[in-house]
């Protein structure tokens, strides 16, 4: 939008923060979400106006009152999980519903093809993985590939591949989401592909209070990698009322922001395959306790704090929507 209805939207609300100071901290913490949401926004678009100017100084003086007596480190990177990541997702639950929208597609692709398709599941995940498991099951223990490495190897190689899959997802959406689009797909037929395979072999059950184990937390990042790589695609197809630049360089840092986000669920979800998951005779409850506990979680993190926390800003006369 333009300068001046930007200004003219907001500038109430500003000289309502100068004018009426506050000392309740979760007040004071919302205007100061709000503030940083504001500054980041004139950053982008205007940034050698004297409006970013003001609200840097706006900022910096709410920012004073919240932390000085704590250490900087600290608040920056709470900050940033308790507020930024999560703002930057409620700004982008469409593009992200898009991701799971053509993820699912694929899986249920990938399910179908290998249902017609005999063939299909060795071609998607190799002969030998495939003869390997059929061994397993003849023994009687479905998930044994689970048990074949060293748990500290095992997590340093999953964890890092993931991480590696999750970024490239990511940054292929400067193939104007083409790559993205792609990546996607290609996960979700091998998910497909592989979950009926167990079915097949009637072992539906046991490969699901396994794999999920770990699978709900890698599988929920995979897609919001994908997300994340929309929301970039996104910023140089549609510009809207922006110049694509800076359209670009707006949806580039939300879009850094949810990549870069998802590390530490990508070691969460590495450690539990490589030391919890091997441990397939733990019992149904535990493996129920563990699955649910992590849909929980994405469904909270990424779905209601961040509409809950919008809503809270939106309350104190927050700054208006991002493309």
């Amino acid at each position: 939008m333009r300068e001046a209805l930007f200004v003219k939207q907001n500038q109430p609300r500003w000289t309502t923060y100068e004018t009426q100071p506050t000392t309740d901290p979760d007040e004071l913490a919302a205007r100061f979400v709000a503030l940083t949401d504001d500054l980041a926004y004139a950053q982008t678009f205007y940034p050698e106006s004297g409006t970013t100017g003001y609200l840097n100084n706006l900022t910096a003086t709410f920012h004073q009152a919240i932390y000085k007596n704590k250490k900087e480190r600290g608040n920056r990177f709470g900050h940033f999980w308790a507020h930024e990541l999560p703002l930057a997702v409620v700004r982008h639950h469409g593009t992200l519903a898009l991701a799971l929208l053509v993820f699912g597609c694929s899986a249920l692709l990938g399910t179908l093809s290998a249902a017609h398709d005999d063939t299909f599941v060795r071609a998607i995940l190799g002969d030998g993985y495939v003869n390997q498991t059929l061994e397993n099951i003849r023994r009687g223990d479905p998930m044994a590939v689970y048990k074949g490495s060293d748990e500290s190897v095992m997590f340093l190689q999953i964890t890092f591949n993931n991480v590696k899959v999750a970024l490239l997802t990511f940054a292929a959406g400067v193939t104007l989401g083409i790559g993205t689009v792609l990546m996607l797909f290609n996960n979700g037929v091998m998910l497909g592909a592989f979950q009926y395979f167990f079915h097949a072999q009637h072992v539906l059950k046991q490969s699901l209070l396994t794999i999920w184990i770990h699978g709900t937390l890698e599988i929920s990042s995979i897609v919001l990698a994908g997300g994340a790589g929309f929301v970039l695609a996104r910023g140089i197809l549609f510009p809207g009322t922006h110049s694509r630049r800076d359209s670009f360089r707006a949806a580039a840092r939300d879009g850094v922001k949810l990549a870069l986000g998802l590390v530490p669920i990508f070691f969460i979800a590495g450690f539990l395959e490589s030391f919890v998951t091997r441990h397939t005779e733990m019992p149904v409850a535990a493996s129920l306790l563990i699955i649910g506990g992590s849909a929980a979680f994405i469904g909270w993190y990424f779905i209601w704090y961040p509409v809950q926390l919008r809503r809270r800003v939106n309350d104190l006369g927050g700054s208006p929507g991002r493309h």
